[in-house]
């Protein structure tokens, strides 16, 4: 292959060529603490050592694409071009929060010298050769992150991050006005950069409308947005001028531009910038101007899509070279100096490479998985069935008789009304929001009074944003607050999955469980629903869902497992920082009979305090497993009572219930004792065939169980159509009533 595919040595010796023919001008080397150029507070000193943290993030780019041809490194997206963004890590404090683009490597080398004990380096070095000795990953992927810097860490790639960092930003001064004293200096800023393609995002788009509208509405929100603007997205350009067009005259954004391949005007700017975001506690959107070098990543070949004039000219420009030549024009290094430190970094990055090569990986499944899900089912028990005070309970309920154990049964909506009263009584940290949760009360009113006896700070709407929602439940989280977010209609979260799914549930993977973003998300959720449906008002897609890695799912069925359960996974979220989705049924919010009108039977008193449903237990309605056992959740247990006293009466057939409650990960173990020794199994699912609950039900009996007759019925694999047609597709205590007729034959 010819030598012009090779980008990586042409720019490197493009840089020692150029470097050896600079020309300082006449005169003695200038004081390295004085500023470099007038009307700039850059000086000499500050200047090298930007220079110095540049070559740190352009040698480290370099030995992961050396390293990787020999299979020892594992990640080749680098930094290079884009090394300008130190000033930003210079001009920040190692406390301001920072969700980092992958491309800050400048960054993260500038940070670290902010603290004295950390060998950037060679933490790099073990990221990218996915060592088990990575601080920050554990081996489990190359990420920008530091505890002690406060890089939280994550791989967003397209501006799912932003969400969650507009959310932080918003949540230090809430976190104060509850009491709660944020991990970091009530004045801090929080970072987001990245990259001018993400830029185009919806999701960025929305958190750059959050944050636009808290400024607007007097709320702080003091992120600084960072758009590090190299012109390319992979293989695609952004058109020239869009970023500056696009959001110079945003209303709510504070807009600053620099060069980002010019040091000293990139700092000056920057610095503005920075100061007016921490001063203002308003967004602020700095737009750093750089360039790409060596492609997209490692595998990447520009000639494929750019001409080599084109790719010349860019490599022209890099910004290695023009501090090289802002160092020695202003006599603050001779050419000599700059090559003496760009070989003394090229030999530290080379001895922390042949050291990290040696480090152990990971090699277990456990070991992989172990920062995934923790629990800690004794804590988590003794959390859930911990009560307040209760003479304080009494004087907040008005007195012993007013306590909701002490009234009637109630049904399931009025329950989790009760059980959130409870929880934000017991957890002075806990804040519930989300669209139309406040005066109104939610849709169908499982939110009513909690705005009039906790107050705006605790429980409070939102902007109509599920991405939005999600970023500033994780965001709350990480400065201490307990986040109860609701989602409208199931259907609506997969407008927002990503937040779950590649954003909060990875959080602990990737930081050995160093960070944290509990949540306990509340999603009106499932079909049946009558009056008022159609597919985004009855869904039935869990699927979804269950893929998440690491994400607890509970549905309750009725009012006391409601209250139970939503004690438990606010004790999961507190004790263990987990992730829970609280599948709340709509066609059972106000359901009060079960067999008969009027008999009441789906109405249960409130549990009292200390009671709790434990994480991964089901509840057994009585029956004979040896006849015919009956596993389901959510309305398929209503239905399926229903469907068992038929079969009580008209074919002698006395059938156990099964609600799994826990719907990942699932209670199998629990599932299989209660299934005993019998033989037939109906599994009832009312999501869809395809993907459903009731798959990994089946799965796990047959692993489990040997002998079995399983029989399943379950949603068809569609969308749920409007009105009674909506009864065609999903499970029916007719259909159940056959399937189980069917497996006793």
């Amino acid at each position: 292959m010819s030598n012009v595919y090779d980008r990586v040595a042409i720019v490197s010796a493009n840089f020692r060529d150029q470097v050896r023919e600079l020309r300082a001008p006449e005169g003695s080397p200038k004081d390295p603490s004085q500023t470099v150029r007038q009307g700039a507070p850059l000086t000499g000193r500050e200047l090298i050592e930007l220079f110095e943290s540049q070559c740190i993030s352009r040698q480290l780019d370099i030995m992961s694409r050396e390293l990787r041809s020999s299979d020892q490194s594992y990640y080749t997206i680098g930094s290079a071009g884009h090394e300008g963004n130190a000033v930003v890590g210079r001009l920040t404090r190692h406390t301001d929060p920072a969700f980092l683009h992958y491309r800050s490597g400048g960054f993260m080398a500038e940070r670290s010298r902010h603290l004295s004990d950390i060998d950037f380096v060679y933490d790099t070095l073990l990221g990218q050769t996915a060592s088990s000795d990575d601080p920050t990953s554990g081996g489990r992927h190359k990420v920008w992150g530091s505890v002690p810097l406060w890089v939280l860490p994550q791989t967003s790639t397209i501006a799912s991050h932003l969400p969650k960092a507009v959310g932080m930003a918003i949540g230090i001064r809430r976190a104060l006005k509850l009491g709660v004293k944020p991990p970091v200096p009530s004045d801090s800023i929080v970072v987001c950069s990245f990259g001018d393609a993400s830029a185009n995002h919806s999701t960025a788009l929305g958190a750059f409308s959050a944050a636009a509208r808290a400024a607007y509405q007097q709320i702080s929100s003091p992120v600084l947005f960072v758009c590090e603007d190299n012109g390319m997205g992979i293989s695609v350009r952004t058109p020239e001028g869009w970023i500056e067009d696009a959001f110079a005259r945003r209303p709510g954004l504070r807009y600053f531009c620099a060069d980002g391949l010019d040091l000293v005007e990139a700092h000056r700017v920057a610095q503005d910038a920075i100061e007016t975001c921490r001063a203002l506690r308003r967004p602020v959107f700095l737009h750093l101007k750089v360039v790409r070098l060596f492609g997209h990543a490692g595998s990447d070949v520009e000639l494929e899509y750019r001409d080599v004039r084109e790719i010349e000219a860019t490599e022209a420009l890099d910004p290695l070279l023009r501090s090289a030549r802002t160092l020695v024009e202003n006599r603050v290094l001779t050419p000599e100096g700059v090559l003496d430190l760009h070989d003394a970094v090229r030999r530290r990055v080379e001895e922390a490479a042949e050291r990290a090569v040696t480090r152990p990986k990971l090699t277990t499944a456990p070991q992989v998985m172990e920062a995934l899900a923790p629990f800690t089912p004794d804590a988590v028990a003794a959390q859930a069935e911990s009560a307040v005070d209760a003479g304080k309970r009494e004087n907040f309920w008005g007195g012993a008789k007013k306590l909701p154990e002490a009234g009637p049964p109630r049904h399931l909506a009025a329950a989790i009304n009760l059980a959130l009263h409870d929880l934000l009584l017991k957890y002075p940290e806990a804040a519930l929001f989300g669209e139309d949760v406040a005066m109104k009360g939610g849709v169908y009113h499982v939110t009513t009074n909690l705005f009039k006896r906790f107050g705006q700070a605790r429980v409070f709407n939102t902007v109509l944003d599920e991405q939005t929602i999600l970023g500033l439940a994780q965001g709350l989280a990480y400065v201490g607050l307990l986040p109860l977010p609701e989602i409208q209609y199931l259907a609506y979260f997969h407008n927002a999955c990503d937040q779950i799914r590649g954003e909060a549930c990875s959080t602990q993977f990737f930081s050995r469980d160093q960070y944290r973003n509990p949540m306990v998300m509340r999603i009106a959720s499932l079909g049946y629903q009558k009056g008022f449906g159609g597919h985004f008002h009855n869904d039935n897609s869990i699927a979804a869902l269950r893929d998440i890695p690491g994400l607890v799912i509970a549905c309750p069925s009725r009012a006391d497992d409601a209250v139970g359960m939503l004690r438990t996974c606010a004790a999961l979220a507190k004790v263990d920082g987990r992730v829970v989705a609280f599948l709340e049924p709509i066609a059972l919010y106000m359901t009060k009979d079960l067999h008969e009108p009027k008999d009441k039977g789906w109405l249960f008193p409130y549990p009292a305090p200390g009671e709790a449903v434990p994480f991964g237990e089901g509840r057994a309605y009585d029956g004979d497993a040896s006849q015919l056992t009956i596993v389901t959740y959510g309305n398929g247990v209503r239905l399926s009572l229903r469907a068992a006293k038929t079969l009580a009466e008209q074919d002698g057939v006395n059938a156990r219930v099964l609600d799994c409650r826990w719907l990942n990960p699932l209670p199998e173990e629990w599932i299989a004792e209660q299934v005993g020794e019998g033989k037939k199994v109906l599994v009832v699912d009312e999501g869809r065939r395809t993907g459903g609950v009731g798959e990994g039900i089946v799965t796990a009996l047959v692993e489990r169980c040997e002998g079995l007759r399983i029989g399943r019925i379950t949603g068809e694999d569609t969308y749920i159509p409007l009105g009674p047609a909506a009864n065609l597709v999903l499970p029916s205590e007719e259909s159940i009533l056959e399937g189980a007729r069917k497996l006793i034959r």
